[in-house]
């Protein structure tokens, strides 16, 4: 049950004193700049957290939260995410900060997804490219942080679009899939994604009317899958991967070489088979993440993007030479940043305080 993809929370104080002198010399060195993303679109994402579990958020959270916590850092992941109340508390803590953070990211990154908004308009014939949907698999998505944030990047693009008159806008399908039963956080926001917030009973006729969801529901679908990738049949994953454009692992792939580094090893390359050319595989984690290998019964540190890369560049060209059918899969990385930070805007507003995330990502592309 390690492969959860969660942060645990830190055991001293001293690392968060770590943390944040790491901040204050990123800062002094320029290394962490003000997100592009519309202000009023981040705190609207926000407000889908806080919407999504205003019970939780208006209750005495704090033992609720301790709780939790003390599970995450002893690691006892079957009784942290066994129960809805930890679930609900867990998204609405870690989540919100990491979908800004994820949105900064794709928005960042659109360019190489050649993400198309639109279908062709009426009378226009469609090829069978335009015809599809766009197809996100997000493995270890459970939390929601990645839906809110695919929510965000297609009300983006759609904004951006507006000047596409008569163009029907195509269906984003987001297929979330996590080692816990997360289905009751997943259903919940992405109803608030699609459904206009909620509004006092005095607000004028004028805010009723100007009220609407982020997104229309019927070009946002998604679902949440139930399934251990390290321990299932890879053809259990394979029909869920038919057709994705992009799939995420989000804070989730070191979880993985964690807990074995040749299941982690024959996950990867099963995905390569399964997904068709052209998809992109995104993986963003924690900078300067370390998996310990046993090799010849002595211990060494590999950093994870060095792992990621053997697997992914290299072993998958090997097995190609050796195979004798040539099917073996490649790939191509296009982008890589090992230090990337996301400052959120200290004028936002949620009930619980947020802070601002440090994260690497990879970028490949299924060739």
């Amino acid at each position: 049950m390690r492969w959860q993809g969660r942060k645990k929370p830190e055991a001293k104080a001293s690392k968060d004193k770590q943390l944040k002198a790491s901040e204050r010399q990123a800062k002094a060195e320029g290394d962490i700049t003000a997100s592009s993303l519309p202000h009023e679109l981040q705190q609207l994402l926000l407000n889908i957290f806080k919407d999504s579990f205003t019970e939780r958020l208006q209750s005495d959270f704090t033992p609720l939260l301790q709780e939790l916590k003390g599970h995450l850092f002893n690691r006892d992941f079957a009784t942290a995410f066994g129960r809805n109340e930890y679930l609900d508390m867990y998204a609405a803590r870690w989540s919100p900060s990491r979908a800004l953070g994820y949105l900064d990211v794709l928005w960042d990154l659109k360019e190489h997804f050649h993400i198309d908004q639109h279908t062709a308009t009426e009378g226009q014939e469609q090829t069978e490219t335009e015809s599809k949907n766009w197809k996100v698999v997000c493995l270890g998505g459970g939390a929601g942080a990645e839906i809110v944030a695919l929510g965000g990047l297609k009300k983006l693009l759609s904004t951006a679009d507006k000047g596409q008159p008569g163009a029907k806008q195509r269906t984003t399908e987001v297929i979330a899939i996590d080692i816990a039963d997360w289905t009751s956080v997943v259903d919940n926001l992405a109803d608030h994604v699609t459904t206009p917030p909620p509004l006092s009973k005095y607000a004028s006729a004028a805010a009723q009317a100007a009220n609407v969801a982020l997104i229309d529901p019927s070009t946002f679908k998604v679902s949440p899958h139930q399934l251990d990738v390290l321990n299932t049949n890879s053809s259990a994953l394979a029909p869920l991967l038919v057709d994705a454009t992009l799939v995420t692992l989000m804070f989730t792939l070191n979880e993985l070489y964690s807990t074995s580094l040749s299941l982690t090893q024959g996950f990867l390359l099963s995905l390569t088979t399964a997904l068709p050319a052209g998809a992109m595989l995104l993986v963003v984690d924690s900078p300067g993440s370390y998996s310990t290998i046993s090799l010849n019964g002595a211990e060494k540190k590999y950093p994870m993007h060095w792992l990621l890369d053997h697997t992914l560049l290299k072993e998958a060209e090997g097995r190609k030479k050796e195979d004798d059918n040539g099917e073996a899969a490649k790939w191509e990385k296009v982008h890589e940043d090992e230090s990337r930070w996301f400052r959120l805007d200290p004028t936002l507003k949620y009930p619980i305080e947020l802070e601002n995330m440090r994260m690497q990502l990879h970028l490949y592309r299924r060739l």
